[in-house]
């Protein structure tokens, strides 16, 4: 492929806007995948030990999961607003840049949240162990490393639903 010819894909509006959706995706189940194992990790251990408390356990291991979901979220919004679904995607090079830019905001904070919530719910899972009662709280704690995941999928949408409005 000649230099111009891949130029012109990488700066092609459509090429970016897939790209970014791409990011949010990979990045967000990227952190999902880490923290996910990371709490399996720890429920596993416990598991072994006592196998009544798989319940308690499974909600802690899933609570990093979401990053993932936010991230396909983010993807499945790109598609849908800028025509890629049921429609004619045709982007500008700067359309393409804005949306690649939105999908950020979803993406990093989808893998660190999601590694991070995983370290938190490894120790909830250790507050499990010892102290059964207690796992509202475990919940909790892990809960709110959510909540920057959240708002990062909320940037990404603002983001994206305006794409229409970037010249």
């Amino acid at each position: 492929m000649e230099a111009n010819t891949l130029t012109q894909v990488l700066l092609n509006g459509n090429f970016l806007a897939v790209f970014g959706a791409a990011i949010a995706v990979i990045l967000g189940g990227i952190g999902s995948a880490k923290g996910v194992g990371i709490a399996g990790e720890a429920a596993a251990g416990l598991i072994a030990e006592d196998p009544d408390k798989f319940g308690q356990t499974l909600i802690l291991q899933a609570l990093p999961g979401t990053q993932g979901i936010y991230g396909f979220l983010t993807g499945i919004m790109v598609m849908l607003n800028c025509g890629f679904l049921g429609g004619t995607a045709d982007l500008t090079t700067t359309q393409g840049i804005y949306v690649l830019a939105s999908c950020l905001p979803c993406g990093l904070a989808g893998i660190f949240s999601g590694i991070y919530q995983g370290r938190v719910s490894a120790a909830g899972i250790n507050i499990v162990a010892k102290k059964p009662n207690e796992v509202s709280k475990a919940m909790i704690y892990a809960a709110m490393v959510e909540t920057y995941a959240i708002l990062g999928l909320l940037t990404s949408i603002l983001l994206i639903v305006n794409v229409g409005n970037i010249a």
